[in-house]
C-alpha cells in the first residue's frame, strides 16, 4: 500500500493496525533524529533513550498530521520527534546547574550588548562585559554547548512551531505572520554570522553532519567547533529574544 493510501486508511478507520505500519514505515526517522542528537550528547544519555523519547514524537505527529495540507509527513514529524526529544533531555535535568548559571551570563551578556549596539558582539566586548579574558570566555562556550543547542531550538519550536532547517512548515492563518517575521529575524540574523560560524550553522542543520564531520571539513577542532557554534547560537538568541 503507499503512503498516500495508508493516511487515508488511517484517517478514515483510525484503524491500530494501520497506524503499526505508520510506525514501522517512519521509525528509521526517529532513529536518525536520535543519532545525530547523541553524537553531541553521548556523555549525558543512552542512544536507546533517545529513540524511545522520540518515538513518542512520532506516535504524535502520526495523530496530528493532515495529508491535505501542502507539508511532507517528514517535515512536519521532524519537528514533533526532536521537540519530544529536546523536552525529554530538559525534563532529566541531566545539565548541571554551575553549567546552566553560567550559560545565563553569556547569554545576558550577548543580550545586554545587542540592545545597546543594536548588532550581535563580538568576543571582545561579551569578555569585556563578563570581566574576564577572551580566551575564558572561549572556555565557558564550550562548556555550555550542549545545553545552547537544545535551549536554541527549544525557544523556536515552543514559541514558532518550526525548526532551524524548515522552510515550508504551513501555517493556521492567524499565526501566520507571526512565524513568518520569527523566521525571517533569524533568516537576517544567520546571514549576519561570521562566515566561519554561518558555515556550521549550515553544516549542522541544513547539512546535519556532527561535530566531527564538520571539524575535518573545516580543519579546526571539534572543540573549536562547539565554542564557534555556542557563540552563534547566542547571537541568534539575542536577535530572536526580540520577538520571542
Amino acid at each position: 500500500m503507499s503512503n498516500m493510501n495508508l493516511w487515508d486508511q488511517y484517517r478514515k478507520t483510525n484503524d491500530k493496525k494501520i497506524k503499526d505500519q505508520l510506525i514501522v514505515k517512519y521509525i528509521d526517522l526517529v532513529k536518525i533524529i536520535a543519532g545525530r542528537l547523541y553524537a553531541n550528547y553521548r556523555n549525558n544519555t543512552e542512544f536507546e533513550d533517545l529513540v524511545s523519547y522520540g518515538i513518542f514524537g512520532l506516535l504524535d505527529a502520526i495523530d496530528k498530521f493532515d495529508p491535505s495540507k501542502n507539508v511532507k509527513f517528514e517535515t512536519y514529524a521532524y519537528i514533533r520527534i526532536r521537540g519530544a526529544i529536546i523536552d525529554q533531555l530538559r525534563t532529566l535535568d541531566w545539565i548541571p546547574r554551575s553549567v546552566r548559571q553560567k550559560y545565563k551570563k553569556i547569554e545576558d551578556a550577548y543580550k545586554t550588548i545587542e540592545n545597546k549596539l543594536g548588532r550581535s558582539a563580538n568576543d571582545q566586548e561579551v569578555a569585556h562585559e563578563l570581566n574576564i579574558s577572551v580566551a575564558e570566555l572561549n572556555s565557558m562556550l564550550g562548556e555550555v554547548h550542549s545545553f545552547s543547542v537544545i535551549s536554541l531550538e527549544e525557544k523556536i519550536s515552543n514559541n514558532a512551531n518550526f525548526t532551524i532547517m524548515d522552510e515550508d512548515i504551513s501555517t493556521e492563518p492567524q499565526q501566520s505572520l507571526e512565524k513568518e517575521e520569527v523566521k525571517k529575524i533569524l533568516l537576517e540574523s544567520l546571514n549576519q554570522l561570521a562566515e566561519r560560524e554561518k558555515k556550521i550553522v549550515e553544516l549542522y542543520y541544513y547539512s546535519e553532519l556532527t561535530y566531527k564531520e564538520i571539524s575535518a571539513i573545516l580543519g579546526v577542532s571539534e572543540s573549536r567547533i562547539s565554542q564557534l557554534h555556542t557563540k552563534a547560537i547566542m547571537k541568534l538568541r539575542g536577535k530572536l529574544a526580540k520577538v520571542l
